[in-house]
């Protein structure tokens, strides 16, 4: 069972007594779009364009990671077609997911039944991950820059904890600490139990 809001308040507050936690990594990131400016939070500078980076599997010196093999400790469930991982370890939200192609597809890529099956899962996921205990909502991103190889992402957010609302949940990921790992463990252990009712291998 996730955390409560109030938990989740409650250690923000352990960690920062006016519940103002440090910038995450990602605000040093060249496409973080905000600076503070005359003391003021304001868009940076748009860059000149620029030719677009070779994406991971791409570039020769960056190899695809998914195609030289997923972490066992970190796969959650799987089938002939699809991996569904975890990040390693808990984070500020109750639950990330990355569901995985196992053959290497970005996401144009996929013919009809392998769109089928991706939306199929999806649905699957959104439905076990947001009737978990203290849930509120389960948000799908899928970003194609990092990465040639077709990875979706899935963020649960905390029921009422209404600071977090919309897509800044995936920065508020990185900015609140981490829940208990026994508590996040189980919560994929019911997550993969509840997939392979629909075939495939729960790993969790």
């Amino acid at each position: 069972m996730a955390e409560s809001a109030a938990a989740v308040h409650a250690r923000v507050l352990e960690h920062a007594a006016d519940a103002r936690l440090p910038m995450p990594p990602s605000g040093e990131w060249d496409s973080f779009p905000w600076e503070v400016r005359e003391g003021r939070v304001a868009p940076r500078a748009l860059r000149p364009p620029s030719p677009d980076p070779l994406r991971e599997g791409e570039d020769p010196a960056r190899p695809c990671s998914s195609c030289a093999g997923f972490d066992p400790a970190r796969v959650v469930w799987e089938d002939e077609h699809w991996v569904l991982t975890h990040r390693g370890a808990p984070s500020g939200l109750p639950l990330v997911l990355l569901l995985h192609a196992r053959e290497h597809l970005d996401l144009g890529d996929l013919d009809d039944d392998l769109a089928s099956e991706l939306g199929r899962i999806t649905n699957r996921l959104v439905r076990i991950v947001g009737a978990l205990e203290n849930i509120g909502r389960v948000h799908v991103d899928r970003w194609g820059d990092g990465g040639s190889h077709l990875h979706q992402w899935f963020f649960a957010r905390t029921a009422g904890l209404t600071g977090v609302l919309g897509s800044h949940a995936a920065e508020w990921d990185e900015i609140l600490p981490p829940g208990p790992e026994d508590v996040w463990r189980a919560d994929l252990h019911a997550v993969a139990v509840k997939l392979a009712n629909w075939g495939g291998t729960a790993r969790a």
